[in-house]
């Protein structure tokens, strides 16, 4: 099921490993021209653009597309005992950590009468992507609301794909999970419209345009993310989910097959990969995969994960190069089951989220760690973070500067602006100090 790409013994630099990462065939560049298009068609037609993708993707849409205030208390009502408590505790445990990615202001004195603050300005409004299509993501709700509120946004609209089992409306879990976090803004709207819709804004239903954009979704919402970006903020354009573990030979070969099968039931596009500088290790996690994919509920879609070309079993000639592999790929998720993991860490610099040790599976950050689940994959863990409070912030500086202050820098600007052939830069500052004024 997983094939073996061994590169032991093979040229290190980061571009050559780059180039053997295995990834999916799922290029957002391709469907960009038809994302477009239903882009476009949203801004044009509005809500009848909705209603017409709606029926055409996801099989009807709901009589209103916006959700009523008695049917999101209904499904909170109807909400298993046990879900709402687990709902409850996330909640809880991601507020406490995205509090501490509030940074604080500061002010800076840098001479007398020289002052630059720093402050951090939440935006106004924001949009919230929750998937539908094979699972049903409550999790998401929270990864994503809990963050903003935590930011200080005051205006949130969440969007939902339409479920057919649910009269075309979104899904009674998810509706469920908005109530619980004080949501009053959610429609049935999925896909490149929706997303389209966030953006441009429906005056029809009362949808203004937000400010930024954040939840994962499948490729036509990662394409319309892209087209949208500069007239909206967006977290990332997330792709299939990802997993990579790096493990050695004391790891525990059921549960390295245990986690990748974890997050090969999400997708038949998803991505499992393990690295490891151990044949045995590599050949008993083949064999426990192999045992437990026949247990496992979605059983053929993680066997098309397993054996597409995105997931393999990576050989390497040691837990150095097992480093620098695993910083080329930048994985969405990156588990470490070393025997000294604490040893790897300063080191693995390119990850949306690292779980440590046997007892920290994705499975935990997918709910109940604290942390967020709204992570970057196909590689953009490179330059971009996981979902988090500062995500709803701006970094914005103020700055004072009395007359003397500014008298003793006005040489320095009046030398920088004539350098670089802006003279009235610096007749700017001059002008303050002539007689009579």
């Amino acid at each position: 099921m997983l094939s073996t790409l061994d590169l032991r013994g093979t040229e290190r630099s980061a571009a050559v490993l780059a180039s053997l990462v295995p990834r999916a065939d799922n290029d957002v560049s391709s469907v960009v021209s038809v994302v477009s298009a239903l882009i476009d068609d949203v801004v044009a037609r509005g809500e009848g653009a909705l209603r017409d993708q709606a029926d055409k993707f996801d099989g009807g849409a709901p009589q209103s597309l916006r959700i009523a205030a008695p049917e999101m208390r209904r499904a909170l009502l109807g909400l298993d005992a046990g879900v709402r408590s687990a709902l409850e505790a996330a909640i809880s445990r991601v507020r406490e950590v995205s509090l501490a990615q509030v940074p604080s202001g500061r002010d800076t004195l840098l001479a007398p009468g020289a002052r630059v603050e720093q402050r951090w300005i939440p935006v106004t409004r924001v949009g919230l992507y929750v998937p539908g299509g094979q699972a049903v993501y409550p999790s998401s709700v929270v990864m994503n609301v809990v963050p903003a509120q935590v930011a200080g946004v005051t205006s949130i609209a969440l969007v939902s794909p339409p479920q057919r089992e649910f009269d075309h409306g979104v899904h009674p879990t998810i509706l469920a999970a908005a109530e619980l976090l004080g949501l009053d803004e959610v429609y049935a709207m999925g896909g490149a419209g929706a997303i389209a819709a966030l953006a441009h804004g429906i005056p029809s239903l009362d949808l203004e345009p937000v400010d930024v954009i954040t939840g994962p979704g499948n490729v036509f919402v990662a394409a319309a993310k892209r087209l949208v970006r500069g007239l909206v903020g967006i977290d990332s354009e997330a792709g299939p989910t990802e997993i990579l573990i790096i493990a050695d030979i004391t790891a525990n070969p059921r549960f390295v097959a245990a986690d990748l099968i974890s997050q090969a039931e999400h997708d038949v596009m998803a991505a499992g990969v393990l690295v490891t500088d151990s044949v045995d290790l590599a050949d008993a996690v083949k064999r426990e995969v192999e045992q437990l994919t026949t247990e496992t509920h979605h059983r053929a879609r993680v066997i098309k994960a397993l054996s597409g070309s995105q997931s393999a079993i990576v050989l390497v000639d040691d837990m150095n190069h097992a480093v620098e592999f695993s910083n080329a790929y930048a994985p969405e998720h990156l588990e470490v089951q070393v025997s000294d993991p604490e040893a790897l860490l300063s080191r693995l610099t390119n990850a949306g989220a690292i779980f440590v040790g046997p007892n920290a599976p994705v499975s935990l950050g997918d709910y109940s760690a604290g942390s967020n689940h709204i992570l970057p994959t196909v590689g953009q863990a490179r330059f971009s973070s996981a979902v988090g409070a500062y995500t709803f912030l701006r970094a914005q500086q103020v700055i004072r500067y009395d007359k003397a202050a500014l008298l003793g820098v006005a040489p320095e600007i009046r030398a920088l602006a004539d350098a670089e052939n802006l003279p009235a830069h610096g007749d700017a500052v001059e002008i303050r100090f002539a007689k009579g004024d």
